[in-house]
């Protein structure tokens, strides 16, 4: 990006992590869910203690930082290091996102626009590769830890309202999200938050298989009711590991076969309308499930 481009970043600085006090804290319920995923917390009020199935490299970057607190600090003084010492005391919620990512070596997914201090420009840069979700509740069910969470606390999805950013580290189902954040409170701390605050979340195209199995997932054709070949083969196959033996694989999708993955959707948490697409592959196929 162009100093001239990190000059109206800069500029821009003043619309970040403006909300109340009042705001960080948008579950009531909160401490309770982080007791239970982490047990007590330190002297200092940070829940640090790692919970188990969440791999990512940058989460684990993201707990080193946990309690880091005040400005400038090694986040600020990082950005500032490569953009201007204007950025050392500046609102750092997304300074931390890019910390993160860079020192997981993850730069390049997390920051597909380059490092990134302005959230809504963060949002627009995943929306332009096509890898953004909406903050509805569905959407939020279907997030993974690693995902970069953007929140507006006026409770719109509208991008360009968003004020605040941080990594979802647990999906907890129901339209909440467990994250870890930057510069809430002035401090690195992991919170709760409902699809209400959330304006929506980026998807890192993070390496490994889980990316390699998503990129084959997207390449599968749209199946619905009238549809035949050996795709529909495959998709019936699977219906019948997924406990539906009435299903025949016989190449055709009739009615039964329709049936059975309306069926798959609802317990998958997609919408059930019976036709296969890039929603309804991962279901069968466990990506997320």
């Amino acid at each position: 990006m162009s100093e001239p481009d990190r000059t109206d970043e800069a500029a821009r600085m003043d619309r970040v992590d403006v909300h109340p006090d009042v705001h960080r804290a948008t579950e009531a319920d909160e401490e309770q869910i982080l007791r239970e995923l982490y047990g007590e917390p330190d002297d200092d009020g940070v829940f640090r203690a790692a919970a188990s199935g969440t791999a990512a490299q940058i989460l684990a970057e993201a707990r080193k930082t946990l309690g880091v607190s005040g400005r400038p600090n090694v986040m600020t003084r990082d950005y500032a290091s490569r953009h201007g010492s204007e950025f050392l005391r500046a609102p750092w919620c997304d300074m931390a996102v890019t910390y993160w990512a860079r020192r997981s070596g993850n730069a390049k997914a997390v920051l597909p626009g380059g490092d990134r201090a302005y959230t809504i420009w963060h949002a627009q840069d995943f929306q332009k590769i096509d890898r953004w979700s909406t903050g509805t509740t569905a959407n939020v069910d279907r997030a993974r830890a690693g995902d970069i969470v953007f929140f507006d606390w006026g409770n719109s999805n509208s991008v360009g309202a968003i004020d605040h950013v941080g990594v979802a580290e647990v999906v907890l189902g129901g339209g909440r999200l467990q994250t870890i954040e930057g510069n809430t409170g002035d401090a690195v701390k992991r919170r709760v938050r409902a699809s209400s605050a959330i304006a929506g979340y980026g998807r890192p195209a993070y390496g490994g298989t889980s990316d390699w199995m998503e990129t084959m997932v997207n390449k599968l054709p749209t199946l619905r009711n009238g549809s035949t070949g050996e795709h529909v083969q495959s998709l019936q196959g699977l219906l019948q590991a997924r406990s539906h033996p009435e299903v025949d694989i016989d190449g055709t999708f009739d009615a039964t076969t329709e049936s059975a993955v309306r069926a798959v959707q609802r317990w998958g948490g997609v919408d059930d309308d019976g036709i296969v697409g890039p929603d309804t592959w991962p279901v069968l196929l466990r990506v997320h499930k």
